[in-house]
Formats: structure tokens, C-alpha cells, sequence
């Protein structure tokens, strides 16, 4: 059941203490709880819930608000629990009236809250919030530049990059070897269980050479360097105690063993664990190395082999994202489980852009992979420049002009390479430690518009303390003062006020 607060938050100034004092209004979190539009997603995670049936849900601004503290911080689920508990900032943030001293939810309603809001929700609240603040202009400016006459075509305006990239999920390196090794000892447990209730009727349990197979593994696996013969005689002795393992199970069953002696996590291993069997096998015989929707983890298999070919890491083992970029804000246009050619995705975001802006942009920054002939003739009917040499043998007398915007071009196109490094290195894109797919791809979202939100954050930072700075040399010798023409175009320029109505336009 679903039940929407009916009394409004009152301002940090008003927030309750225990202790005398009260909120400062120039806090970050207080910021960005400004930044967010909860209540107008609000109805559509209601429909989630029952409206009559059911104990009362944690509202939605409590459920997203506790994910964005948890990436920002980047604290584990009982962690983020305490940072709350402790912090009154952060009890503001995600709704609290006033502050307590208990923790106001649990740990594991964090597993919930991923489940609840999913990817598509949270990039709609990311692009809503980009595009407020891109929208944020002189009303005038923006009649003359974006409405034209009628009769009269919209011109292309803006940049757009594009590019793709993967989310290395938390699993050990897989190897073939490995993963036989583990689906064996997963298959000795589960025939564990399932004799136990057949002790009477059974008197001798199946044999599984657990001790013989074990040694043959280690035999190799300890090994610093192993041939091609080895590593496949291993290989194949694995296959065979696996496959022995699987009869004895099938036995158990028809004696009489049930399947609902096994957790649920077991039944879902041993569906994994025969295609895993199927797959290996089928690689040992035809002698291959691949094989399609491989899978690397027993307890993810839905994590595929991503080959990215980069220095280093050549294979990666994650989802992939296929990500644009405008004005430094990114998008999560895409984002799948199993492989695919981000080329083939330019025109949809293309089209994104367009329906999100009313317009084309004017360029598409890209990388060699997108520069196919059918992208190219596709940007050049709608007037779209796409970056990067042309199709064909590069000509022999190249102009300074072309240089200087091939040059100019690829610099831009950093930008979008920055933004990957600071979802990897300051936030948690780099190694995503959830589990399902479901939530795997909510937290890969968050880290998305958290970096969005980190930004417009450091603009609003930035402009409050040019309040408190003077950058002109001239008056360096003069008595510190607050220089208010020079704060107030800033504030014009980066659209944070409106000087049509002579007031502080508010952040959000």
C-alpha cells in the first residue's frame, strides 16, 4: 500500500533539531534535494503498490533518495543506513520532517528500492533534470533562436558525442577450467541434499570421486604456466565428473528425491550449471573457444563477454552502455547484458536528442566504429555533420582548415571520455556489486545522474563563492568587497537567474 504525505516539507530553516540550530540552506544535500523533481514521478511509483491493500511503502523521494546517498557516498547498504541515522542533512534529503535517532528503514529495503525503481524511471529523471537547466535562458533569446516563423525549418543547434562502454560486474576472472571446477563442487552439495531424506531407502550415497576430482584440478590449476595439451586433458577429465554428477542427480530424482529440498538459489545453479555443461562440452568437441550467450559466472549468468579490445583488458565481463553527452551532462540511451554494435544505435539517439531538445544537433562526435557509410548519408540528409575522416582513401593534400577541425573535433570528443573516468574512478561504474540484472542496471543508472547532479552541485558552488571573489587585477589594491555586477552576469549567463523579472530564479 502506497500512501503520499499529505503535509509538505518545511524549509531546511525549519527543520527540527534535538538540539538548538537549524540547517544551513547552502548545504550540498539541501542543494540537491532542490535539484531533484520528486513529486512529479511520484504518482507514477505509487502505481507500483496496492492503494487499499498492504502496510504503507516508503515513499519515492525516501526509496531514490537513499540510492543517490549511497552512490554519492559510495558506502555499502548498512553504511549508507548509518551515514543517515547519523546525519541530519541526509534525513532532509530524503524527506524526514524532522531529525531521529533511530534509523528510519532498513538495510535490506535498499534491495527493494532497486527493484522498484528501475533504469527507465531513473533516465527519465535525469533527463527531466538536464533539461531544466538547459532550459534555463532568456525568454526572448529563445524566441528568436528556437521558434521561427511558420513555414520556417528549426536549425540544428548543439553538440552531441556519443560512445559505449562497459560496467565490469564483481565476479572472480573466469576460465573454463574454473568455472567446471565450481559446477562441480555446486553439484556435490546438491546431491548432498537430496539424499538426505533418502538415507532409509538408499543405503549407499552416489559417488562423486570428489577427493579424485579435486586433485586432478588442483594438479593444473597450481601451475604458473600450462600448455594447450594439459589445460585440455583437465578440461575433460572436469566434463567427465560433471557429467556424473548430473546422472547421480537425475537418479536421486527418480527415487524419490524432490527438488524442494534445495534452496532456491540451488535450483537456479543447477539450470545454470547444465548449460554450462552443454556449452563447455560443445567447446571441447569442436574445439572452439566460443560459443553463443557464453556464460562466466554461475551465480550471474546472465554476465557476458564483452570484447573491448582496450590495452590491458582486452575482455571485459559486465553489462555494456551506450552513452551521449551534451553540455558535459551524459545520457543512458542504451544498456544491455549481452554484446552488441553501438553503431547500429547512432540514428535512435540521434533521434533521442531531437526529441528531447525539439531539434538536430549540428554535429555528432563520434569514433571510427560509428563512421559507417549508411550513418554518414543518414546525418548528411538531416544536416548533421558527423566527426572524422571520410569514407575512402585519405587524400593527399589535406587543407590547415580540415586539420584544424579534425584536430578540434577529437578534443571535444574527450569529453564524453572524461565523464567514463569519473563514473569509474570517484563512483561505482567501475566494478557494479549487485547481483541481479534488475538492480545491476538501476545502479548503473543512479551512477549516471549522480554525476549529473555532482555537476550542476559544482556549478552552484562555483557561483555562490565568485560572491566573495574579484578577478579584476585593478582593484586588487582596493578594500575586499562583494562584486555584484561581475556575480550577477555569471549568474545571467549560466542561467541560475532571470533578470526579466529582477529575482533569483530558484535552482529548481
Amino acid at each position: 500500500m502506497y500512501r503520499k504525505e499529505e503535509q509538505p516539507l518545511p524549509p531546511p530553516e525549519k527543520f527540527e533539531l534535538p538540539f538548538e540550530g537549524k540547517l544551513s540552506p547552502n548545504n550540498r544535500w539541501v542543494i540537491m534535494a532542490e535539484l531533484i523533481p520528486w513529486d512529479d514521478f511520484e504518482e507514477e511509483y505509487a502505481k507500483l503498490f496496492s492503494a487499499e491493500k498492504g502496510a504503507p511503502a516508503k515513499l519515492f523521494r525516501m526509496a531514490l533518495g537513499t540510492l543517490i546517498i549511497k552512490e554519492k557516498l559510495g558506502t555499502s547498504d548498512r553504511e549508507t543506513i548509518e551515514q543517515i541515522r547519523e546525519n541530519p542533512y541526509l534525513q532532509y534529503f530524503i524527506g524526514l520532517n524532522c531529525y531521529q535517532q533511530e534509523p528510519p528503514l532498513e538495510s535490506s529495503m535498499l534491495v527493494h528500492f532497486r527493484k522498484r525503481i528501475d533504469g527507465e524511471l531513473i533516465n527519465k529523471i535525469n533527463k527531466k533534470i538536464v533539461k531544466r537547466e538547459i532550459d534555463k535562458s532568456d525568454k526572448e533569446v529563445k524566441k528568436k533562436d528556437c521558434l521561427q516563423e511558420k513555414g520556417e525549418k528549426i536549425k540544428n543547434k548543439g553538440k552531441l558525442i556519443l560512445d559505449a562502454t562497459c560496467a565490469p560486474a564483481d565476479i572472480k576472472y573466469p576460465t573454463d577450467l574454473g568455472i567446471l571446477n565450481q559446477a562441480r563442487i555446486e553439484t556435490e552439495r546438491i546431491i548432498d541434499n537430496l539424499y538426505k531424506p533418502l538415507r532409509v531407502k538408499l543405503r549407499k550415497k552416489p559417488r562423486t570421486s570428489r577427493k579424485i576430482a579435486r586433485k586432478e584440478y588442483l594438479k593444473v590449476a597450481k601451475k604458473r604456466k600450462v600448455s594447450y595439451q594439459e589445460r585440455r586433458k583437465a578440461i575433460g577429465k572436469q566434463l567427465k565428473y560433471l557429467k556424473k554428477n548430473l546422472g547421480n542427480i537425475e537418479d536421486l530424482i527418480q527415487a524419490g528425491a524432490s527438488l524442494e529440498n534445495l534452496s532456491k538459489r540451488q535450483k537456479n545453479c543447477l539450470e545454470t550449471i547444465k548449460k554450462v555443461y552443454e556449452q563447455q562440452q560443445s567447446m571441447w568437441e569442436n574445439k572452439t573457444q566460443s560459443v553463443p550467450q557464453r556464460i562466466v559466472s554461475l551465480t550471474q549468468p546472465h554476465i557476458r563477454p564483452i570484447v573491448r579490445g582496450k590495452a590491458g583488458k582486452p575482455i571485459e565481463f559486465g553489462a555494456k552502455l551506450s552513452v551521449s553527452c551534451v553540455d558535459n551532462y551524459v545520457f543512458l540511451d542504451k544498456i544491455s547484458l549481452e554484446n552488441f554494435n553501438e553503431s547500429c544505435h547512432l540514428k535512435e539517439q540521434v533521434e533521442k536528442y531531437k526529441k528531447t531538445f525539439g531539434y538536430y544537433s549540428e554535429s555528432v562526435h563520434v569514433d571510427k566504429i560509428y563512421r559507417t557509410r549508411e550513418n554518414r548519408n543518414w546525418c548528411k540528409e538531416r544536416g548533421i555533420r558527423i566527426s572524422g575522416p571520410k569514407l575512402g582513401r585519405p587524400p593527399k593534400n589535406v587543407s590547415e582548415e580540415e586539420k584544424k577541425q579534425a584536430h578540434s573535433d577529437e578534443c571535444f570528443r574527450n569529453a564524453i571520455e572524461g565523464k567514463f573516468g569519473q563514473a569509474k574512478r570517484k563512483f561505482s561504474l567501475n566494478l557494479v556489486i549487485t547481483k541481479l540484472p534488475e538492480t545491476s542496471i538501476t545502479s548503473i543508472a543512479i551512477t549516471f545522474l549522480v554525476v549529473n547532479l555532482s555537476k550542476l552541485l559544482r556549478q552552484f558552488l562555483s557561483l555562490f563563492l565568485s560572491l566573495f571573489t574579484n578577478n579584476r587585477t585593478e582593484e586588487l589594491i582596493k578594500p575586499p568587497f562583494i562584486n555584484f555586477d561581475y556575480t550577477l552576469n555569471n549568474f545571467y549567463v549560466l542561467k541560475l537567474i532571470d533578470l526579466s523579472e529582477n529575482s533569483w530564479s530558484k535552482v529548481a
